[in-house]
């Protein structure tokens, strides 16, 4: 580390520059390797920081990305109908269900009653039946009754 209250010069330093030997292109394993020097040697570009070092080497030049395919845009409006007949379908199809289940519920509930008719008619056919057999039971004829207060009076 640096001492607080002492100024810092940057050394001078004596500048080698060295020129860079580029490597002869790769060739296939089956012909004869043959050292060829390349017909042009790149420019060697040196810079001067603000420090007085320099910097010496090759310019690359910046690689370019593939241009993207640009994708055709979708319409807003075009995804709002798409999605408004998903829905409409949706919907449709809910409804479908839905008259299905009450027809069925309907039906189950009118067996029901029937189910409830046969066997409380015949519960009380058996009844009218069952008394015109037995002569030791009690018969009230209700033309002849007099109701009052909930008390029948013959």
């Amino acid at each position: 580390m640096y001492p607080e209250h002492t100024p810092h010069v940057p050394a001078q330093r004596a500048v080698e520059v060295h020129q860079p030997t580029p490597y002869p292109p790769a060739v296939p394993a089956p012909a004869p390797v043959v050292p060829v020097q390349p017909g042009t040697v790149p420019a060697v570009a040196s810079i001067v920081l603000p420090d007085g070092r320099v910097v010496t080497g090759y310019a690359i030049n910046p690689t370019r990305p593939e241009p993207v395919t640009a994708k055709p845009a979708v319409s807003r409006t075009a995804v709002n109908v798409a999605l408004g007949g998903a829905g409409f379908l949706a919907v449709c199809g809910g409804l479908v269900l839905l008259t299905s289940f009450i027809a069925a519920l309907t039906a189950f509930i009118t067996q029901l009653i029937i189910l409830a008719a046969v066997i409380f008619g015949g519960w009380i056919a058996v009844q009218i039946f069952s008394s015109r057999g037995h002569q030791g039971d009690t018969t009230v004829n209700i033309r002849k009754a007099v109701i009052k207060r909930n008390h029948f009076h013959g």
